[in-house]
């Protein structure tokens, strides 16, 4: 969540010595290197770094959880439903906004960054998704459930068949997830409606693997 700098204003040594020039950052750096967007002149120049605040970051990830510190802009202003990098030692993570806690305690689904205490978040980079799988002759006592990982920008779609690892199924019904809005309804199951994986809470399907062992016998 922090800002890079592309461009700059700063004195330029061949053309505007006295007075503050737009630049282009070419190098970051204590002294980094800059072009004059007047002249064209490169040099070298030392750059403010850009203010920045720590606030409290928690991630759930696969029903667990986990919490850390991420930098943000104090001009920053942090929504539900906002998606961000969160750098750990460990790695970085994909994640959405689910909650906001202020200083005070409250919640709420918008604040500026400077009254935040806590970003409750839900890793979206990679993400679980719950299937049901059940063979094509409709015997849902020989149904299955499955969890499968995948990047959470998969699409799934009704209507299609999609393979992932040892799994092969066609898409039925999609459950949409409590906390997503950006759908009309919940529950999709007419051919072409199509959800990313990071939205959804279970996929209903036919199993393509148990239908190809029954209609080997």
């Amino acid at each position: 969540m922090s800002h890079a700098t592309d461009r700059v204003a700063v004195p330029c040594p061949s053309c505007s010595p006295g007075a503050e020039t737009a630049h282009e950052v070419l190098n970051e750096g204590g002294h980094a290197t800059v072009r004059c967007s007047e002249c064209g002149h490169v040099h070298k120049t030392e750059l403010e770094e850009e203010p920045s605040i720590e606030r409290r970051v928690v991630v759930s990830q696969d029903g667990d959880s986990f919490t850390a510190y991420g930098e943000m802009h104090p001009d920053d202003e942090l929504e539900r439903g906002d998606e961000f990098l969160l750098e750990t030692d460990e790695a970085i993570f994909q994640v959405r906004i689910t909650d906001i806690e202020v200083a005070d305690g409250g919640r709420t689904h918008r604040a500026d960054a400077t009254d935040v205490k806590t970003v409750w978040t839900r890793a979206v980079g990679n993400v679980a998704v719950d299937l049901t799988l059940h063979p094509r002759n409709g015997k849902h006592d020989s149904s299955r459930s499955v969890k499968i990982q995948v990047p959470g920008d998969d699409e799934f779609v009704v209507g299609e068949t999609t393979e992932y690892g040892e799994e092969e199924f066609t898409v039925q019904q999609i459950l949409v997830r409590d906390d997503i809005y950006d759908y009309k309804f919940q529950r999709l199951e007419q051919n072409g409606d199509a959800v990313l994986a990071k939205d959804v809470k279970r996929v209903y399907a036919i199993d393509e693997n148990a239908t190809s062992a029954w209609s080997a016998w």
